[in-house]
């Protein structure tokens, strides 16, 4: 049974820092992670209400919905499509009234899993008495997407969004080649297949056809699309806010149950940390490259083989606030299914407080290492574990 979500969502004003306060470009990067997207919706609730607007948005997954719903409307229009989404695929209902919460998180997940959800997706018939049949795209899930396409079409406003008022991109990955690509309202018109695409998670939703191709769901390949704004050309100073659903950290498992909950964590993290390592010597190297121009003789520098290498430098500046979601209390192995409304509301509102906390410390305000170029600002996760 799905239901309205609460809408008293977390109502409390952040500081007001001014959109003018930030340097460059405002970047959000969206991890996947199904129903934990709702920590991403109160991030972008606190950094509206403190007038920070995104310049481009990078989603995979549930983070390419969230971010098309968010660049795909007007500022004044976001926070209520974000919770017109939540309040849809919401699920309401106890079994036991609540006085064994055991038995209702199964019994819950025990109707997504076998009933769906109706404004997201809904079991195809047959699914797992035809697993080897052989019958085009749509049979190869257990799932059918179609009501997500009807959800997003009444949600997301395509000319809107086309009309590039604010830069989207969606990340999927080529069910052929195995290659990531990232598809952006810069370069193309984007529409409802784009988002559906890296949101087609397997074997569960099927494969989406784009450009003759099918594709699935980015965080196959990179749950964690930050290196598509740090390799971005051209490159412009940008604070980027990375809101990451997965743990990269986390202590040993004392259960078989915990073990698989962790290797999801650190499955879906998708090595975020690793990738910015890399994109941080990455950066310092054109920082380099632009420093060595100074040191080469003014009559050399309009060679054309030395306009060419000098071209790898750069001197712009990537600040990285990553935003990770608590461990809840109760949070097991199908946390990404939990779709309860009382689920949504704790990581929305974690979303929220956690957001509040960073943007009163500003850390942009904090140049980085002219020779570095990157700097990373982490939350503390666990200053935060949200509501028992």
């Amino acid at each position: 049974m799905v239901n309205q979500a609460p809408d008293d969502m977390p109502g409390a004003t952040p500081g007001q820092p001014v959109r003018a306060d930030i340097p460059g470009q405002v970047v959000f990067v969206l991890q996947g992670g199904g129903a934990l997207g709702a920590y991403q919706a109160g991030v972008y609730e606190a950094l509206h209400e403190a007038q920070i607007e995104p310049d481009w948005v990078i989603g995979t997954s549930i983070g390419a919905i969230n971010g098309a719903i968010i660049a795909g409307n007007p500022p004044g229009q976001r926070i209520d499509r974000l919770k017109q989404f939540w309040d849809q695929v919401a699920y309401r209902g106890s079994a036991t009234a609540g006085w064994l919460p055991v038995l209702d998180d199964w019994l819950r997940n025990m109707s997504i899993v076998t009933r769906g959800i109706p404004a997201f997706f809904a079991p195809r018939l047959g699914a797992l008495l035809g697993m080897q049949s052989d019958g085009g795209l749509a049979p190869a899930a257990f799932y059918s997407t179609e009501p997500l396409r009807e959800t997003l079409l009444s949600l997301i406003d395509f000319g809107y969004l086309n009309g590039k008022q604010t830069r989207l991109t969606v990340g999927a990955v080529s069910v052929a080649s195995g290659r990531m690509r990232y598809f952006t309202n810069r370069d193309a018109p984007l529409d409802v297949d784009h988002v559906m695409a890296s949101a087609a998670f397997p074997p569960g939703f099927p494969a989406v056809q784009l450009e003759g191709e099918a594709w699935w769901d980015g965080g196959v390949y990179s749950n964690t699309p930050l290196e598509a704004v740090l390799d971005d050309h051209p490159r412009r100073d940008s604070v980027i806010f990375a809101v990451q659903l997965w743990p990269a950290h986390g202590r040993a498992p004392r259960s078989i149950l915990q073990a698989m909950s962790r290797q999801r964590d650190i499955q879906y993290s998708s090595r975020a940390e690793s990738h910015l390592e890399r994109q941080k010597q990455i950066h310092r190297l054109r920082h380099v490259i632009r420093e060595l121009e100074q040191y080469i003789p003014e009559d050399q520098r309009d060679a054309a083989e030395v306009r060419e290498l000098l071209g790898w430098g750069c001197g712009t500046t990537m600040q990285v606030i990553e935003l990770d979601a608590p461990r809840l209390a109760g949070d097991d192995l199908h946390k990404d299914i939990d779709f309860s409304s009382s689920g949504i509301k704790r990581r929305w509102a974690a979303g929220y407080e956690d957001t509040v906390r960073v943007l009163k410390k500003a850390p942009w305000r904090e140049p980085p290492d002219p020779m570095e170029g990157i700097a990373v600002y982490r939350s503390d996760p666990e200053a935060n574990p949200g509501p028992a």
